[in-house]
């Protein structure tokens, strides 16, 4: 990807600032102003023990109560601790993703984009944040207004690949019921298919353009959500594990398609005030796919989760062998995911790696099937420490103002 003559200035971290204009990339001019006038859908907590009363059900759909845990064992799919997959409810999206969220005070909402070419030496991943949850500056600003800490966090992984993450304030966000727009770059869903635009700027050491288009076609969709908290504090909706993905960014070699994922992550207090570590994975199998969910909750319960996904959009808990440890990123940050007994997971490509957190595409085998997927592995503690955001601050600048 080429590089630009772009130069980071500015006195509140790196502040990357190409030619004026109103139509230009980041444009930093003007004044905030609110451009989400519509209706939006609160985002609230539903603990997993509401009885499907009118005030907690999907506001498109009717309320439905949880379903019942199956097909779960302690050594296997998940534990014992009641993380309820149920019907997703209260954002209206049990059908399809939906933008228009009104996030509280010290929430978040994500919306998250993988995938990884037919060849294996390419990957991307996109997450747009309301209350850009690993922002210094969403956490600097006492979490108050998540709206004035949003961004489309885009990275490409291989050959050229790069690491864009604006924080922006709310003069960039733009909110409707299907799409998302945070200043230059947005997300839209047609219906058929997530359609994601894209002008950023990569963040040091290389600063340049990163500009294309993605398209990510599910085979279904599913409709169900899980609990990570019993209280409903947080909430993952996995939209479409199983998807097809093309990607055309204006860079060489970076045209290719390949397997994608979409799915988003919801709540309304901290990260690091409920969990101390987590570690996730989704990995294609010959009968569709299978997401990995375990992490260790601050009250000292577990999450320990196994979801199967099939092509119509089915969902439901499957056996999954043990969680098992392998080679720890460069920043020493551990990493486990579920492998059969005697075998050991490897990492296949590097995609991200921080003081807190790695990504990677990760091969291992589940119940004697060989597969390869994407794996995350994030360390709260270390992320809770406050030594760690000037770091983060270099690689995520905030820039406050924007003019459409």
């Amino acid at each position: 990807m080429p590089e630009t003559d772009l130069q980071p200035t500015g006195a509140n971290g790196t502040d990357v600032r190409p030619e004026t204009g109103r139509n230009d990339a980041d444009n930093a001019s003007g004044f905030p102003r609110d451009v989400s006038p519509q209706p939006r859908i609160p985002l609230r907590a539903i603990p997993a023990w509401d009885d499907g009363r009118a005030e907690t059900s999907d506001s498109a759909h009717g309320s439905e109560g949880p379903l019942p845990r199956g097909g779960r064992s302690t050594s296997g799919g998940g534990g014992t601790n009641g993380d309820p997959l149920r019907e997703a409810r209260g954002r209206g999206d049990k059908d399809g993703p939906r933008f228009d969220l009104d996030v509280p005070a010290n929430g978040y909402a994500w919306w998250y984009i993988d995938g990884i070419s037919d060849d294996g030496k390419r990957a991307v991943s996109v997450i747009a944040f309301i209350g850009s949850v690993f922002s210094p500056w969403y956490k600097w600003s006492g979490r108050k207004d998540p709206n004035n800490h949003v961004c489309i966090n885009v990275a490409t992984y291989g050959p050229g690949g790069r690491f864009t993450m604006t924080d922006r304030g709310r003069s960039a966000l733009k909110q409707t019921e299907d799409s998302f727009t945070v200043g230059p770059s947005s997300l839209h869903w047609n219906g058929d298919e997530l359609i994601i635009d894209i002008d950023e700027i990569s963040a040091p050491p290389i600063i340049s353009r990163v500009r294309g288009k993605i398209r990510l076609k599910p085979k279904a969709m599913t409709s169900k959500e899980l609990l990570l908290t019993q209280d409903g504090a947080h909430v993952w909706r996995p939209f479409a594990p199983i998807s097809d993905i093309s990607v055309e960014l204006n860079a060489p070699g970076w045209q290719w398609s390949g397997h994608g994922y979409f799915d988003s992550n919801f709540g309304t207090r901290a990260l690091e005030e409920d969990f101390s570590f987590w570690t996730w994975g989704r990995y294609p199998t010959s009968n569709g796919a299978v997401c990995i969910y375990d992490a260790e909750r601050r009250d000292g319960t577990a999450l320990d989760s196994a979801i199967a996904f099939t092509s119509d959009g089915g969902m439901d808990y499957t056996d999954a062998p043990p969680r098992t440890s392998f080679k720890r990123s460069l920043w020493q940050v551990r990493r486990e995911t579920r492998a059969d007994i005697g075998t050991t997971p490897r990492q296949v490509l590097p995609m991200l790696d921080a003081p807190f957190y790695s990504r990677s595409a990760v091969e291992t085998t589940l119940n004697g099937e060989r597969v390869t997927g994407v794996h995350e592995a994030l360390d709260l503690n270390r992320f809770a420490s406050p030594f760690l955001k000037p770091m983060l601050a270099v690689r995520v600048p905030r820039r406050a103002k924007w003019t459409f």
